[in-house]
């Protein structure tokens, strides 16, 4: 498997991101080795909350959520995705799939920092990946925050919205990270800020994991991805730890996804559930501090 790794020099002087990573390495499934980059931050001894970002962002959108949450006495654990921020980026689109990406993440989470009693905070690719991690090994989880993400199979249709992201990934010429991530807030991104989403990806070979993850989500029932998908609903159709939505207002591509976790999660029922105003599809950029208000009392709220 042939692999980039992104210089280090392309992440100096982050705006609000002090963080350095500590690395984990996991097995590409073909023997490579690939190193996944992690913030770790907090009191070593505070709960566990792991931070999974989406795409095409990496751990940096997590910067004013961190703060609230370290604050709060937790620790944080924020990996970058195989393919994004500082981990390394295998450079052909097929050797990422969606099962590689979870197998990636459990090996990272669980065989490399062995963690135990998490609380998961997943936000567009990050809940698609950590719910099916949740279904897998439910016994590791103390709770779930769930924003602005989902879990399909393929069996309803996906909004036209998506839809349209899905082909602008696979067929736009230019692929300028920055630019989509500041197209999903509210808010308008500094210059500075923007250049951070795009350090990660000096090139387009470096965007190969980018460039894929649109067509992995599942938008046919034969997907391969499907039927893992649907055996996790299963499982949480049966999850009774604290599961909590926090999706923002005005985000096109999961609206109304947080009703669906409502109604069918048992440890969803009878939450104090949250609408953030004023946040886009990044909600983390546009509201991050009072989405880290909101998991830091969801934690305080909830003990093991």
């Amino acid at each position: 498997m042939d692999v980039v790794r992104t210089p280090e020099e392309r992440f100096a002087a982050l705006p609000g991101f002090p963080y350095p990573p500590a690395y984990v390495p996991v097995d590409a499934g073909d023997g490579t080795s690939l190193r996944v980059a992690v913030v770790d931050t907090g009191p070593a001894d505070g709960e566990v909350v792991v931070l999974l970002h989406g795409e095409p962002s990496w751990s940096f959108l997590w910067r004013h959520v961190i703060g609230e949450l370290t604050a709060a006495g937790l620790r944080v654990v924020a990996p970058d995705l195989v393919g994004f921020g500082r981990s390394d980026k295998p450079t052909d689109p097929a050797a990422y799939s969606y099962a590689a990406h979870v197998e990636w993440v459990r090996q990272a989470l669980f065989d490399g920092l062995g963690l135990t009693d998490v609380t998961l905070v997943g936000q567009d690719w990050g809940g698609l990946i950590g719910l099916r991690l949740v279904a897998e090994h439910p016994d590791r989880f103390a709770r779930v925050v769930v924003a602005n993400t989902g879990l399909p199979t393929g069996d309803t249709p996906m909004s036209e919205a998506f839809l349209a992201w899905q082909r602008f990934a696979a067929t736009a010429q230019e692929f300028q990270i920055g630019r989509i991530v500041a197209n999903g807030t509210v808010t308008a991104l500094p210059p500075e800020v923007v250049a951070a989403y795009d350090a990660p990806f000096p090139d387009e070979e470096s965007k190969a994991g980018a460039r894929a993850f649109p067509a992995l989500v599942p938008t046919t029932p034969d997907d391969p991805a499907a039927a893992a998908n649907r055996a996790a609903w299963e499982v949480l159709a049966c999850f009774d730890r604290p599961f909590l939505t926090a999706f923002s207002d005005s985000d096109p591509i999961t609206a109304g996804a947080d009703r669906v976790f409502q109604q069918v999660v048992p440890g969803a029922r009878g939450r104090a559930h949250t609408t953030l105003a004023g946040g886009g599809h990044f909600l983390q950029e546009d509201v991050g501090g009072e989405l880290g208000r909101v998991v830091a009392a969801f934690v305080a709220a909830t003990p093991r």
